[in-house]
């Protein structure tokens, strides 16, 4: 179980969703508003994966899913997980973590930027 814990715990979008909800409960659309450069359905497999390692509570709200950190759970590595929210050089960490962790496109670059390349000739036989 603690296996689990750790593997979920690994993951800094996993860690910066735990974040979002550690003092209060969010709605899944709240988490995936606050996290901009990610898809609804990767917040869902990362909220997913964090209650199947039992360091989240879900409740049903209305039409909402809440999630709410459970701190019981999470004891023996809360006072590492707030000094890292509460350091700068985190967030620094944790944005050059998801910017390498993130999937898809590169973002584009200005056509100003770009050079323009020129075809290689053929060589004829």
């Amino acid at each position: 179980m603690i296996v689990d814990r750790l593997l979920a715990l690994a993951a800094p979008r996993r860690r910066e969703i735990l974040r979002l909800v550690w003092n209060d409960g969010r709605a899944a659309g709240d988490i995936h508003r606050a996290l901009s450069d990610v898809t609804f359905g990767a917040v869902s497999q990362h909220l997913r994966a964090l209650s199947e390692a039992g360091l989240v509570d879900v409740r049903v709200q209305g039409r909402q899913r809440v999630y709410s950190a459970r701190k019981q759970e999470l004891a023996p590595f809360s006072a590492w997980l707030e000094a890292s929210w509460a350091d700068a050089l985190y967030r620094l960490k944790l944005a050059a973590e998801l910017e390498s962790a993130r999937r898809g496109p590169l973002p584009r670059r200005s056509r100003r930027s770009r050079t323009r390349r020129r075809p290689v000739p053929r060589r004829r036989k």
